[in-house]
């Protein structure tokens, strides 16, 4: 076997026949693996091992180079799936290699091989601008499936601290001014404190922008507390939204209403994911589980830092209507569609089959 590329030669000898004439198998990009007759005996193992993975290798060769030239979307749907099996099948043969041959010669060429397969198609999958592309359109979803146990936790949690608040407040109004001192009279007076964001949109947005990353911020950082931290900020936020609401019904303010209804589905479902991210940190913490705890922090971290940079357009997009459809002065019925057009959206978004399954490269 010799490796043009910096690697050793090697030729392997068996003794059928008494001939020096060499017989070459493959070339395998820069590779030349001949089996030549000769005195030395080759190892019945070894032989058919070669015998039966020769193509496949050079096969891989070829697509390889295919690829560090021209990029993984540049093959066909067959290719990429033929490519998947041959780079695993190879990683396979590495593996038996190093148990079961004992010429380090072939190891050292099938990890070269190996190697090279993993960097193209990690290089391909990770330049450019596609790998943002890439990350919005395929990984944030499913990450968001992956853990969305902990999403729905952080909902509930937020949805029945705001049930808790709105009852209290239609019990006895008075608890509201145990969460927000001050706002109940803004409300009980139809004080529209939402009509200043129209005295300056675009430093009203970006104020409401700041606001809500924070917001989103702290409910995952809460995480490092064991999640007390994200179950704090979630309770609060829900008793505050709770709270107006339920004032807002009592005494029959509805601008408020109709103003948070525009953009509270986006804003409020990042919220959500933000504090399942916290939670998904907490648990790391408290319960690794069959994982060492750092283990099981870096492993739910990964995920929890993907939650949170697939809300950091979310944000954007909710202040943004925040700051210039909520607060203008058009009919409810166009901001009550606006919501249900984002919430729709969203389950689109999340929902929707990974099309990457067609032309991904398979386990197999």
């Amino acid at each position: 076997m010799r490796v043009e590329n910096g690697m050793k030669a090697l030729r392997i000898h068996h003794s059928r026949g008494s001939t020096k004439q060499g017989r070459k198998i493959s070339v395998l990009n820069g590779l030349n693996i001949a089996i030549v007759a000769g005195s030395c005996i080759l190892e019945p193992v070894l032989k058919t091992f070669l015998e039966s993975r020769l193509a496949k290798w050079k096969r891989l060769e070829e697509l390889t180079a295919r690829v560090s030239r021209l990029r993984l979307k540049r093959l066909s749907g067959e290719e990429v799936r033929e490519f998947g099996q041959l780079y695993r099948r190879t990683a396979a043969d590495l593996a038996i290699a190093r148990e079961e041959v004992s010429d380090p010669r072939l190891v050292n060429y099938l990890n070269y091989l190996v190697g090279r397969a993993h960097g193209a198609i990690y290089r391909s999958e990770s330049s450019g601008f596609g790998v943002f592309v890439s990350f919005f359109r395929y990984e944030f979803p499913a990450v968001f499936r992956k853990t969305f146990r902990y999403t729905l936790t952080a909902f509930l949690v937020f949805l029945f601290a705001g049930a808790f608040a709105a009852a209290a407040c239609l019990l006895d109004e008075n608890f509201a001014d145990r969460i927000a001192p001050g706002l109940r009279q803004s409300i009980v007076s139809h004080q529209n404190w939402t009509e200043s964001v129209n005295d300056a949109n675009p430093l009203a947005s970006t104020s409401i922008q700041a606001n809500n990353i924070q917001v989103t911020f702290f409910a995952f950082a809460g995480g490092v507390l064991g999640g007390l931290g994200t179950l704090w900020v979630l309770a609060t936020n829900g008793m505050l939204l709770g709270m107006v609401m339920s004032l807002c019904f009592r005494h029959r303010f509805w601008e408020i209403p109709v103003f948070v209804s525009a953009h509270g589905v986006i804003e409020l479902t990042a919220i959500f994911i933000a504090g399942g991210a916290g939670l998904l940190i907490g648990k790391a913490l408290l319960m690794p589980g069959d994982l060492r705890r750092v283990d099981a922090l870096v492993e739910n971290g990964r995920l929890a830092i993907k939650l949170i940079l697939g809300c950091i357009p979310m944000l954007l997009i909710a202040g943004l209507i925040e700051g210039f459809i909520s607060p203008a002065h058009i009919p409810a019925a166009f901001k009550f569609s606006v919501s249900a057009l984002s919430a729709l959206l969203l389950v689109m978004y999340f929902l929707k089959q990974d099309s990457r399954k067609t032309t991904s490269m398979p386990n197999g």
